[in-house]
């Protein structure tokens, strides 16, 4: 979600002083030099790309610039009037640099590996018992007018000798007359970042958005590059590469010394890094400036070129009294890159210029072309060592409930630099135009849709329950819906009704639920249902709703109970890193299928339960965001483990029998650097008593008992056993595993690139007092039950197949029976 917001911001928005220089630095072959160290006349020093670009802006047009690049003549360029562009040729020095360090090992390789080796000397969250500072944060999503061309197309046609006729046809002449005078989008935030006890957390105290009212929790939770330096994982817009001063880094990055340059009057070493695995993408590279005398990094370039050219840039100060660089400024920048194919990301179609042959004709080109994302932080009122105790220190960010209404007076007391007039007309200008034309309320709607609701007033009708079907009810047609804010922000009215046409039954729930606790999402709940379930299926009350435009499994179901239920539960995110629903309920179940349950000699074909349920996920390694609408999981980490206690009330309400339930679910997910992903599934539960075959477990079966493979075809499930006959295994306690390993997408034609994905599952289960359960045949997991499988997904318009295979002490006699073929759909929006 938050990036569907971002990207939705920086692609989509198409609709501001210093002087800016741009240049190219060559050598005398005409190749670019990349990471050639530009030196201003304020003293201020860049680099340039892996290109050999460099862009800097100075205050004044006159005045010149220094261009410095290990092995070659430093050259000092004249800056003219009128003049924005520069090609500097370096020429190449006839004597060798003489070596910084005296070694048989690469000089650079030498120094890195002292940075690892004083690394938790020299990382502040390390080397700090605490500290605390704030952060004045402005992104901007713009682009430069000097860049475009902006002439006007025009053609002229006379008529009566006097008029002349003057066609426009030029997307870019406007395009340039709107980025003259603004910027495309625009947000300020002011922080302050507190770390003790090894958590580091941050208190979002400001923030505005362009053309916004309320903030945009998505946008402030994403993490556009990481905080520290020196954590092992380097973060740039939400994908994590190795750090190239992490412990194993020299086997996969190549290192070379450049330069020395001289920062905040101390000597550093400019050592330029590259990833060693080539291939298309070029991975994690760039420039550190390594302190020569403490090994410490006192700035870092870190760079990612691929369909987007992204940017971070870490800028650090000296502090003598703690010996210690500590982190000053930081930048992001994202400009677009190249792919050999466009993209459509929600609903637009972004080009690309491809690596195509010389006579390839290049395109028109279009205001992505021009637009980039430009975000810098600024920290100041630093301190150290300090004994203040974090608030809330499980929270990783937390928004004030005034954040985003903060008065002009108090940006000013944080900008660094007042507004200029393009960045004040922007505010003004997204304003208005997102008042006339409803951005605010879209990306609402937006958000909406995304979790399967439509809002209509005061209501949002979930999508879930418009239509479906299964065997016994035929097609399901009903209606339902939740109040919304608009309705009541502490008060909730939720229910829906259904018809299945080949039952001919109506079904419906009812319930309602009262705001206990804003800040940690607690509500107090009661509803009626009057409906029926899937017998012997899984559902653990914490798991987060999933919305698909089809849900597959559910069609070729035939065996369900009938139950009228009245429950009521609090749910809460009370305990930290938590959410839990504890749960009292009466239900009166009735199976629809031939079943009798035979209870101390007493045959049931109907039956009453009372029970007392407590079901809890915990995220241990995630990152929470506290807002003040309430508390979010900002960024899902793994593993994550559920717990679930189902506990009959013996003489309570008419319960019927006394039975306890344990359930549980771990969760893995691990994305590798060259994109690749593996998920891991454990999963088990374990019934205890005297508990009828309806709510016992099936194992999550999903293959039709059709004579041929052609015949038995349908739509693949989520994390089921594709082979496994409905009603083929019952167990009264089971244990499954699930691995699944994607590969990158593979490119078969131009328009057709799978994902591929290998999967294995495995279950085991047993049956006691097997003797209960009256009228189904079925087997058990005593021996096992094993199947592995391939899927292509995403195939061409997000449609897939996958084959999957039965083996193991459950294989069937014909070998044909073992293998069942699946219809997969993934909704791609673009990201």
């Amino acid at each position: 979600m938050r990036l569907f917001c971002l990207l939705t911001l920086f692609f989509t928005l198409s609709i501001q002083a210093q002087f800016q220089i741009n240049g190219i630095v060559t050598d005398s072959n005409n190749k670019p030099l990349p990471f050639a160290t530009i030196t201003t006349s304020d003293n201020s020093n860049t680099i340039t790309d892996v290109d050999g670009k460099f862009i800097f802006k100075t205050l004044s047009k006159s005045g010149n610039f220094t261009v410095s690049y290990i092995g070659f003549q430093t050259k000092i360029v004249a800056l003219a009037e009128n003049k924005k562009f520069y090609s500097i040729s370096l020429i190449q020095k006839t004597d060798d640099l003489k070596e910084v360090i005296v070694s048989n090992e690469n000089p650079a390789l030498t120094i890195i590996k002292k940075v690892i080796a004083n690394k938790n000397n020299n990382n502040p969250q390390k080397r700090l018992k605490s500290f605390d500072y704030k952060t004045y944060n402005k992104l901007i999503v713009t682009a430069n007018p000097d860049s475009i061309d902006g002439r006007i197309d025009s053609s002229a046609v006379y008529k009566d000798l006097n008029k002349k006729k003057i066609n426009i046809d030029s997307s870019d002449y406007k395009f340039k007359e709107i980025i003259t005078k603004q910027h495309l989008f625009q947000t300020e935030k002011v922080s302050q970042y507190q770390f003790g006890n090894n958590k580091l957390k941050e208190t979002v105290l400001g923030t505005k958005i362009a053309g916004f009212k309320n903030p945009i929790y998505e946008v402030i939770a994403f993490n556009l590059q990481s905080i520290s330096i020196y954590d092992n994982k380097y973060e740039l817009f939400e994908t994590k590469y190795e750090n190239p001063i992490s412990n194993t880094a020299p086997a996969s990055y190549n290192y070379k010394l450049l330069d020395t340059v001289n920062i905040k009057g101390r000597e550093t070493f400019m050592i330029y890094f590259k990833n060693k695995h080539k291939r298309k993408t070029s991975g994690l590279e760039g420039v550190l400036y390594i302190d020569s005398q403490n090994f410490a990094i006192a700035k870092a370039v870190m760079r990612i070129k691929g369909v987007l050219d992204i940017s971070g840039i870490h800028e650090f100060n000296y502090v003598p009294n703690e010996k210690i660089w500590f982190q000053s400024n930081t930048t992001f920048k994202i400009v677009k890159g190249k792919n050999d194919d466009d993209i459509k990301i929600l609903g637009g179609t972004i080009q690309f210029d491809g690596d195509v042959a010389e006579d390839f004709e290049p395109r028109k080109k279009a205001a992505s072309d021009f637009t980039y994302l430009l975000s810098e932080s600024n920290n100041f009122d630093i301190h150290y060592n300090l004994e203040t105790p974090i608030k809330n220190p499980s929270l990783y960010i937390e928004i004030k409930d005034d954040a985003g209404k903060k008065p002009e007076e108090f940006w000013n007391q944080y900008r660094k630099e007042a507004l200029d007039q393009k960045s004040q007309k922007t505010y003004q200008l997204l304003d208005s135009l997102s008042v006339s034309r409803r951005i605010e309320k879209r990306l609402g709607f937006g958000r909406k849709i995304i979790n399967g609701y439509i809002p209509i007033g005061p209501v949002d009708l979930d999508l879930k329950k418009i239509i479906s079907y299964n065997n016994y009810e035929g097609f399901r047609l009903g209606l339902g819906g939740i109040t919304n804010d608009k309705f009541s922000k502490n008060f909730r009215i939720e229910g829906y009704t259904a018809y299945g046409t080949k039952d001919g039954v109506v079904k419906y729930n009812l319930g309602a639920g009262v705001l206990l606790d804003k800040n940690t999402n607690t509500w107090l709940n009661g509803s009626y249902t009057d409906d029926i379930r899937e017998i012997a299926s899984t559902v653990f009350a914490v798991d987060k709703r999933v919305f698909k435009i089809y849900d597959p499994r559910p069609i070729n179901i035939s065996t369900f109970y009938h139950y009228t239920s009245w429950k009521a539960n609090v749910q809460t995110k009370i305990i930290p890193k938590t959410e839990a629903v504890l749960e009292l309920a009466r239900t009166e179940i009735e199976p629809k299928f031939d079943y009798l349950f035979n209870y101390n000699g007493q045959l049931y074909s109907s039956y009453i339960m009372t029970t007392a349920m407590l079901s809890i996920v915990w995220a241990p390694f995630s990152d929470f965001m506290q807002t003040p609408t309430g508390r979010t999981e900002s960024d899902k980490r793994f593993p994550r483990f559920t717990l679930q206690y189902t506990q009959s009330l013996p003489n309570v309400l008419d319960n019927d029998f006394n039975f306890g339930k344990i359930d549980f679910k771990t969760e893995y997910e691990k994305k590798y650097l060259n994109g690749q992903k593996t998920s891991l599934l454990l999963q088990g539960g374990y019934a205890l008593g005297d508990v009828p075959l309806t709510h016992l477990y099936n194992t999550m079966p999903n293959n039709l008992t059709k004579e041929t493979v052609i015949q038995r075809i349908t739509f693949a499930g989520r994390n089921s056993f594709e082979t496994m006959f409905f009603n083929e295994f019952f167990s009264s306690q089971y244990i499954f595993f699930q691995v699944k390993h994607g590969f990158n997408r593979i490119k078969i034609l131009k328009k057709v690139r799978p994902t591929i994905v290998l999967v294995s599952r495995m279950a085991w289960g047993n049956m006691e007092k097997p003797e209960q359960h009256v009228g189904p045949e079925y087997k058990t997991l005593d021996k096992g039950f094993f199947e592995s499988g391939i899927e292509l997904n995403k195939i061409y318009k997000g449609f897939g197949l996958g084959g999957f295979y039965r083996y193991g002490p459950n294989q069937l006699m014909k070998f044909e029976d073992n293998i069942a073929v699946k219809i997969s759909y993934v909704l791609d929006l673009g990201l």
